[in-house]
């Protein structure tokens, strides 16, 4: 699977990724989520996930980090990544794919961390086979 993203820009996406989880606001699952989305710009977005007392109310790190990459102007993306603590990584839920799938194409890489700093990574074509996008609406 080719990726256009070069070495030096994948450490800088993974590191900002791992430590925006220090950023996560998660008091009652304790599950941190860190995520840091890429510009073709060559912009480092990051986000956390943010829980609420009303359980379904909290927003994911993808969404989070997504909507402040939109919200600042950005609309083209080369990567992303999501950092958990645990092992294997976890992969993004399934709202978030549909979210992320708004904005980036089946061939977009989403990049996977575990707790320990390894990694998978999957397309949007992998983690939402025939997907739904504003493509279809056009």
């Amino acid at each position: 699977m080719a990726h256009t993203i070069t070495a030096q820009e994948l450490t800088t996406l993974s590191t900002k990724a791992i430590g925006a989880k220090a950023t996560a606001y998660c008091p009652y699952s304790k599950f941190r989520v860190g995520a840091c989305i890429l510009t073709t710009s060559g912009e480092f977005i990051t986000g956390a996930n943010v829980e609420n007392a009303s359980y379904p109310v909290g927003t994911c790190a993808e969404r989070v980090t997504i909507g402040a990459a939109i919200v600042a102007g950005h609309r083209d993306f080369k990567a992303l990544a999501v950092a958990t603590d645990i092992k294997p990584a976890a992969s993004p839920c399934g709202m978030c794919r549909q979210f992320i799938r708004e904005f980036t194409s089946p061939s977009f890489p989403v990049y996977m961390y575990d707790g320990e700093g390894n990694h998978k990574v999957m397309t949007m074509e992998e983690l939402l086979p025939d997907s739904f996008g504003p493509d279809h609406l056009k």
